[in-house]
């Protein structure tokens, strides 16, 4: 004979697993509780904008309750208006809260973007300290590659793979490309996440103000290794990370052209190499996508497009074409109304 089970056993197992799931999801709700000033900026910014939306919500799920109780068909004591068609205050109610509510998210939402601006240098520490005048932010050139992330430090000289570190309280100013498919760069405790896109350069300004070992992770899909390519943002103190930097200088090799080819071959879960030294103006040439030898460089392409369209020989001025250039530059000149 089936078993009978009253109707609060039935809903109680899908209630537990519920909230098991919802623990679990926020047993370190880092959006809310960051380590770094521009990530909790971003946080309140949400909780503000939850607030502001349940002033709204609540009432809401709290009226079609009472509702329901009050004109269920067992409640004979209800009014009962069938010729009611129209209240003036209520009418006030419904449409003016909710017109205070979207202004108040709309200016909240565009001093917050405007302020959270990730090409917006800071301007302060955190909340208590302002940024000193003069303090030069931290550069970390960032290439998002086919499956691995490529950080490069053109102040001290090295580079890193699938491992970043940076000093607390120090600004830092992120640019970021990618070698073949966009990407997004995303450190939750940090910032924001900021795409990644090839022949193309973004940047995010952000600070970290506490010590530790935080995670990062690549949030846009873009193939079979995604899952694994994720890496670890060591906040450190300034003497820890000019160890940190020391390390990589005396373990790593040489990352030089031929290195980083060989390196922007597609794997997954690669482990964290150091390189001791970066071949000047690697990153630019990654960025304009011609690190290989022979390729033409996105900004000279460009740039000699933007000749012809200008009646200009393509080619850049030098010793050799000079003439050609002067003639065409005179020719243009006197055909000129």
């Amino acid at each position: 004979m089936p078993v009978h089970t009253p109707p609060l056993r039935r809903l109680a197992w899908p209630a537990a697993a519920l909230a098991s799931l919802l623990l679990a999801g926020c047993s370190k709700a880092v959006v809310l509780n960051p380590a770094g000033d521009v990530a909790a900026q971003q946080g309140n910014l949400v909780v503000t904008a939850t607030l502001l939306m349940l002033i709204i919500i609540v009432p809401v799920i709290v009226l079609i309750l009472l509702f329901a109780w009050k004109y269920r068909h067992t409640n004979q004591d209800a009014a009962y208006e069938p010729d009611w068609h129209h209240s003036t205050t209520l009418e006030l109610i419904i449409w003016t809260v909710p017109l205070m509510i979207i202004i108040a998210l709309g200016a909240l939402t565009w001093i917050g973007t405007h302020k959270l601006d990730p090409y917006r240098p800071l301007d302060r520490i955190d909340a208590q300290r302002p940024l000193a005048e003069g303090v030069k932010p931290l550069e970390v050139q960032v290439v998002a590659m086919d499956w691995k992330w490529l950080f490069l430090y053109p102040e001290q000289g090295i580079a890193t793979v699938n491992e970043l570190a940076a000093p607390v309280d120090r600004p830092i100013l992120f640019k970021l490309t990618a070698t073949s498919t966009m990407n997004a760069f995303y450190v939750p405790d940090l910032a924001g996440m900021i795409y990644a896109m090839p022949g193309m350069q973004t940047e995010l300004n952000a600070i970290i103000n506490q010590p530790g070992v935080f995670h990062g992770l690549a949030s846009h899909y873009s193939g079979p290794g995604f899952s694994g390519m994720t890496f670890k943002f060591h906040g450190l103190s300034d003497e820890g990370f000019a160890q940190w930097v020391d390390k990589a200088r005396t373990e790593g090799k040489a990352l030089d052209q031929a290195s980083y080819l060989q390196l922007a071959q597609p794997s997954e879960r690669d482990p964290v190499q150091r390189f001791a030294s970066v071949q000047g103006g690697l990153y630019d040439r990654i960025l304009n996508r011609c690190v290989e030898d022979g390729r033409t460089c996105m900004h000279e392409q460009m740039a000699m497009d933007a000749r012809a369209a200008a009646g200009l020989p393509r080619d850049m001025c030098t010793p050799a074409n000079a003439p050609q250039i002067v003639a065409a530059l005179g020719q243009r000149a006197s055909d000129a109304p």
